[in-house]
């Protein structure tokens, strides 16, 4: 087999063990063809020994792993998937839910939430032993008077659920609470979690209905510090379900910086346009990646910002903003040790959405002229900022799966 090297990292990787197949779209290929396990030859050969080398894999976490599921197993108090049926949505919707269960090769399996929990066991078992999933939680969309809408809520993953799968496998997955701060029992809740080992609390704001600068949530805010529990939360434009944009601002952002959370931005806020509120609110629109650039260089919120690099190697992604985390973020850039890795599984898997040739256009990889089905997210792991893997260009006889 022929490889060759860049010294540079894919920066959104699927690090599990089982690697989404990358041929470039149609080219490769519109679903996940689940060609099984990674064969011997890729598991150990000399790119990924390296990428392990010197690193404690217990010190290696996936900090943005989606634990998804449609409510068939027993659990649909905890668990639910809107396909939007008898809306104008509908048709996206479920071309959606069809896409994420052929990501995660599930697609036919009965009760599909089991499947997908055993999946995820399986990608985790590949990888070296003390390697961890964050597996996240997602809270209800609510209304202002903080009452929860089934109707304008497009996934639920519950925190009894996301934590009882969690306990299941203790050495293999850890997990994010969601609690939405407009809920009449958010500070009890956020007590609850906490006693129950949820490392973080998860929120996308555009989907759920939050607001992240308004008052209201300051007391949340001081609940979660004196908790010690960061904020993982998207920022930017949300393209995989329904919301308001306007709420992804990072500037939104600053209330939970000023009240001392710890806040990791999922994806660097990598996509679409925010105004820019530090100049009023009729303000020009602004590149959302650029406001979260503001928000990591001011100097109050150095150990308290953070970003996850995950989905930053999609297409829509792959721009401006891979760019400058690669700058920002090698050895020795001043955004060394505040990025976490992250794959946003299972969306490394959904084919459509990558392009390993989009990749070596940009510079990114090497190309060539048989440049075929290539392991895009084939290991390269940022390790909390400390130096970046280089990921390896395979033949088209490579055997990549997800």
């Amino acid at each position: 087999m022929n490889i060759s090297r860049r010294h540079f990292i894919a920066a959104g990787t699927l690090g599990l063990g089982g690697f989404a197949g990358g041929r470039f779209w149609p080219g490769q290929g519109v679903l996940n063809p689940c060609l099984g396990a990674l064969p011997p030859e890729l598991a150990t050969h000399a790119l990924v020994r390296e990428a392990w080398a010197g690193l404690d894999a217990a010190d290696v976490w996936d900090s943005h792993a989606h634990l998804l599921g449609v409510g068939d197993a027993g659990n649909a108090a905890q668990v639910a998937f809107n396909d939007a049926a008898g809306t104008w949505r509908w048709p996206l919707a479920a071309a959606q839910k069809y896409f994420f269960l052929n990501a995660a090769c599930i697609g036919d399996a009965n009760p599909l939430d089991t499947a997908y929990v055993a999946r995820l066991r399986a990608l985790a078992d590949a990888m070296p032993a003390g390697h961890k999933l964050l597996l996240l939680a997602l809270d209800a969309w609510h209304d202002e008077d903080g009452k929860a809408s089934p109707e304008r809520t497009h996934l639920l993953v519950g925190n009894d659920y996301c934590a009882a799968v969690a306990r299941a496998a203790p050495e293999r997955f850890a997990w994010a609470a969601s609690v939405h701060p407009y809920r009449a029992d958010a500070l009890d809740e956020l007590a609850r979690v906490k006693r129950l080992g949820a490392r973080a609390v998860k929120w996308i704001p555009a989907a759920q209905g939050i607001d992240p600068a308004a008052p209201r949530c300051d007391d949340y805010y001081a609940t979660l510090q004196r908790l010690d529990l960061p904020l993982v939360t998207h920022a930017g434009d949300e393209r995989a379900m329904p919301g308001d944009d306007a709420l992804g601002n990072p500037l939104r952002l600053r209330r939970a910086l000023e009240h001392g959370v710890r806040v990791v931005v999922a994806h660097c806020a990598s996509m679409g346009e925010s105004r820019d509120l530090d100049r009023g609110g009729n303000a020009p629109w602004v590149d959302n990646f650029s406001l979260f650039e503001r928000l990591m260089d001011e100097t109050a919120n150095v150990g308290r910002l953070f970003g996850d690099i995950s989905a930053l190697t999609q297409s829509a992604r792959a721009g401006v903003p891979l760019r400058r985390v690669l700058e920002r973020a090698g050895e020795g850039g001043d955004w060394a040790g505040r990025l976490l890795n992250g794959t946003d599984y299972p969306l490394p898997a959904i084919m459509p959405l990558y392009s390993p040739q989009g990749l070596a256009e940009r510079g990114y990889l090497f190309d060539r002229a048989n440049f075929g089905f290539f392991c895009a997210h084939l290991v390269g792991f940022w390790v909390y900022g400390r130096r970046l893997i280089p990921i390896p260009n395979t033949n088209a006889n490579n055997h990549c799966t997800s």
